[in-house]
């Protein structure tokens, strides 16, 4: 009897431990979790609504409205459908057109005058950088009143996009400033070199300044392409009044209208819009970070 109660005991003494690199794999598991739990937290809050939406939009009508959280059946043909929405596809041929040619625009016009900031020695130079500061901080609904009367009123463009594109020809102030704080980080010699071996300022600027100030622009343009698409405000203003000017952040509000119960269609809508930012973002997310890295470190 007593060698009967002794054997699990003995058994249980005798078993062999845990392999000691499975202990390990689970103690840095732990530790990495325990350095990053703050992260973590913080994707989590970002990326669950996300997840809501996607999953929100590929539910039939009915389901839409309960308080599940995973679809009974993939309704993949939900974007089909807000495809089909009339003006759904004149609302992203705008916005491609507004956030492309804005982005165009806006660097093409902003990188000879941060070039001429950051490298120039002129009188006035400061004041003219006070001054684009200063327009960073004046708010567009200050300005907005004259600005639609000049387009509205004197070049007959309401209704149209083009009073939104056309002003980003002439320069951004927040782009110019940014573009100036990264170009001068770049060392004179280089400048310097390409005007000894006879290169103008244009010449220096197209053969050496712009190569080595990609992450820079390219921080620019996400910046500008981003607010483009997102821009409520500026299409509401000029483009209210005819549905095939609008973009797809003002049209997104009438089909959410059209369709305020069917759920689904909605944030099925909502991830198309979303969609191509976070594409964009996702495959230029190292020269977008490290542009904006590099920019300040002098000033």
């Amino acid at each position: 009897m007593t060698q009967l109660l002794d054997t699990p005991v003995e058994s249980a003494a005798t078993a062999a431990p845990a392999p000691a690199g499975r202990t390990a794999h689970r103690r840095a598991l732990l530790h990495w979790i325990a350095v990053h739990a703050l992260g973590i937290a913080a994707a989590l809050f970002f990326v669950l609504p996300f997840v809501f939406v996607v999953l929100t939009s590929l539910m039939n009508d009915q389901q839409a409205l309960t308080r599940d959280l995973t679809p009974n059946t993939w309704e993949w043909g939900n974007y089909v459908r807000v495809f089909e929405t009339p003006g759904f596809l004149t609302w992203w041929k705008n916005t491609l057109l507004y956030a492309g040619l804005g982005t165009v625009l806006t660097v093409a016009s902003s990188i000879p005058v941060a070039y001429a900031l950051a490298k120039f020695r002129f009188r006035g130079r400061k004041l003219s950088l006070m001054l684009v500061v200063s327009m960073m901080m004046l708010p567009p609904q200050v300005i907005i009143i004259p600005m639609y009367l000049f387009w509205a009123k004197q070049l007959d463009l309401s209704g149209t996009l083009w009073p939104l594109i056309v002003p980003m020809a002439f320069g951004d102030a927040f782009s110019i400033f940014l573009l100036r704080q990264f170009l001068v980080t770049i060392p004179d010699e280089y400048l310097d070199a390409a005007k000894v071996d006879g290169c103008g300022e244009f010449r220096t600027l197209i053969r050496v300044v712009l190569p080595m100030a990609k992450p820079g622009i390219a921080a620019v343009a996400l910046f500008q392409f981003f607010y483009a698409w997102n821009d409520y405000f500026g299409p509401q203003i000029y483009a209210s009044e005819n549905p095939a000017a609008w973009t797809l952040s003002y049209g997104l509000e009438s089909f959410k209208g059209a369709h305020h119960t069917d759920w689904n269609l909605t944030m099925a809508a909502t991830v198309l819009v979303m969609a191509p930012v976070i594409a964009v973002f996702f495959f230029a997310q190292k020269a977008f970070v490290e542009g904006v890295t590099l920019t300040g470190v002098k000033g």
